[in-house]
């Protein structure tokens, strides 16, 4: 049985808009995940709120991207998935469409160097104007809103050079009403039978 491993944020970690709790195991996408392909891979959830993919995050190392990840490919997956990096758009880091390609790049170069060449690299869905009135509206502002949108671009280009798997959230959910940054109930679903169907059709060295 394959390894998957699912590496991201608060979307991955299941954050619910509603009230900041965790959604349960089979609500949230990585748990949905889990269920419906316990007969073919083990699925590995690894969100964390305020994860970022590269930015040197102040409040914790385990929320640095490039510094986490050696310690989750211990675990030897066989797959990785890359639903990470809406947090490095903060306004407190200031990353700009280079820094942000330069950054996802080197994320996906640690893991290869530890042997991994399955990566699915997933854009996150664009901020919507929300966050700028939510409890997240220190965090993220307009130019924030602006760089989401790039991300998508910034993605595929870099999962065409490094030969990566590439999927655009975009095409297939959208962040909440409530916050403009995190998924409903329903978007969990819609994700989770997305990469289920995704996981199931090919066929990983």
């Amino acid at each position: 049985m394959k390894k998957v491993l699912c590496f991201g944020d608060s979307n991955t970690f299941g954050f619910c808009p509603k009230d900041g709790s965790r959604y349960p195991v089979n609500v949230r996408w990585t748990g949905i995940l889990s269920s419906e392909l316990k007969n073919d891979f083990e699925i590995i959830e690894a969100g964390a709120n305020n994860r970022c993919a590269f930015s040197n995050n102040p409040c914790d190392k385990t929320l640095i991207g490039t510094y986490i990840i050696q310690e989750y490919i211990k675990l030897k997956p066989d797959v990785v998935i890359l639903a990470v990096g809406i947090n490095d758009v903060q306004k407190i880091y200031d990353n700009g469409e280079d820094k942000i390609y330069q950054g996802i790049k080197k994320l996906v170069k640690l893991i290869k160097d530890n042997n991994v060449s399955n990566i699915v690299l997933i854009a996150p869905s664009i901020l919507k104007q929300q966050i700028l009135n939510s409890a997240f509206s220190s965090l993220f502002d307009m130019k924030s809103i602006k760089k989401s949108e790039l991300i998508p671009k910034i993605y595929e280009k870099v999962s065409k050079e490094e030969n990566l798997y590439f999927i655009d959230l975009n095409k297939i959910a959208e962040t909440s009403d409530i916050d403009g940054l995190h998924y409903s109930e329903e978007s969990h679903r819609k994700i989770a039978n997305a990469l289920a169907y995704f996981l199931k059709s090919q066929k990983f060295d």
